[in-house]
C-alpha cells in the first residue's frame, strides 16, 4: 500500500488523531531496521483507529493470523514488524510514563517479548554494526560491562537538568545531544532505535510538546542515520560527530519545521547512495 491510510486521522477529532498518530508512527518506525508491515496489519490498524477494535483485540487478531499463515521464507520479518507495530501503537496511545531506566527496559520487553529471546535484558557482549551512512563503518557503542551504569547516568543527568531560561533552539540542541547519547549506549542486542524512539516520544510529551505529526512515520530511517552521525568520528578523513541532523529532525517534529530530511545528505561519502 503506497497511500498513507492514517494521514487523514491526524486532522480528525482528538481520539482518532491520537490513535492514528500512534499507528502511523508505529508502522513507520519499522523502517529503522529495514522492516515493512503487511496489508493485514494496516487494515487491522484502521479498524482500531475507527474504534471497531481495541489494541488488545488487534494484537489477538495478529496472533491468530500468523498462527494460520506462518511465513515459509527464511529471513521474512513481516510478523515481527506487525506484532511490534501494534505494541508500539498501544504504548504511544497510553498516557503512563516514568522517566527511569526501568521504564526504558520495560518498553523493550513489552515491544519484543516472544520475538527476541532476550527481550528486556541488557546485552552481555560488545557489538558493532556496519552502517550504510558511514560507508560500512560502525559506531562505537556502549561497553557491555557498563550498560546499566551508563543508562542510569544519562537518565539521571537529564532528569535533574533544568530547561529554565533556555531559548527553544537551545532546548532542541540539548534534546538532540541527550537522545543521541541515550541511543549510543545500545543497551540491547536488537531493537534499540525503536525502544529509544518510543521512550523519547513519551518523554517529549512530559515536556509539553504535542508530538502528533507524521515525521517519525515517514523519516524513521533518517532519524536512525542522524543518530549514527551524531556518534561517529573519523578525524583523519575530516568526519566529525555532529547532532545537527538530529536537530533538524527535532525542529520538524516539535516546531513544525520544513527542513528537507534526505538520507543522502548524511552519508559521509564513501559508498554509493541509494535513491531517496
Amino acid at each position: 500500500m503506497n497511500e498513507d491510510p492514517f494521514r487523514e486521522y491526524l486532522r480528525d477529532e482528538p481520539g482518532k488523531r491520537r490513535k492514528g498518530y500512534a499507528w502511523q508512527t508505529a508502522i513507520g518506525l519499522q523502517a529503522v531496521d529495514g522492516l515493512t508491515t503487511s496489508e493485514y496489519l494496516r487494515e487491522t490498524a484502521v479498524r482500531s483507529v475507527e474504534g471497531e477494535i481495541t489494541f488488545d483485540e488487534a494484537a489477538a487478531l495478529l496472533h491468530s493470523y500468523y498462527e494460520e499463515n506462518p511465513s515459509s521464507e527464511a529471513g521474512d520479518r513481516t510478523e515481527e514488524a506487525d506484532k511490534v507495530s501494534v505494541r508500539i501503537a498501544a504504548l504511544l496511545a497510553e498516557g503512563a510514563f516514568s522517566f527511569t531506566p526501568n521504564e526504558y527496559v520495560s518498553i523493550h520487553r513489552k515491544l519484543f517479548a516472544g520475538i527476541y529471546p532476550d527481550a528486556g535484558s541488557f546485552r552481555d557482549y560488545n557489538i558493532a554494526k556496519k552502517e550504510w551512512v558511514l560507508g560500512g563503518a560502525t559506531v562505537l557503542y556502549g561497553s557491555a560491562s557498563e550498560l546499566a551504569a551508563t543508562l542510569e547516568y544519562d537518565l539521571s543527568e537529564e532528569k535533574k537538568f533544568s530547561y529554565t531560561g533556555m531559548t527553544i533552539n537551545e532546548v532542541i540542541a540539548h534534546l538532540a545531544q541527550f537522545i543521541s547519547s541515550l541511543w549510543q549506549i545500545h543497551v540491547f542486542s536488537e531493537g534499540n532505535t525503536r525502544t529509544t524512539a518510543v521512550f523519547v516520544i513519551k518523554y517529549l510529551r512530559t515536556l509539553g510538546f504535542d508530538v502528533t505529526n507524521d515525521i517519525f512515520a515517514h523519516h524513521a530511517w533518517y532519524f536512525r542515520n542522524a543518530l549514527v552521525r551524531a556518534n561517529y568520528n573519523d578525524l583523519k578523513n575530516g568526519v566529525y560527530a555532529t547532532t545537527k541532523f538530529v536537530e533538524l529532525f527535532l525542529e520538524n517534529l516539535l516546531l513544525g519545521g520544513e527542513h528537507p530530511l534526505r538520507n543522502r545528505e548524511l552519508h559521509i561519502g564513501y559508498g554509493e547512495e541509494p535513491s531517496d
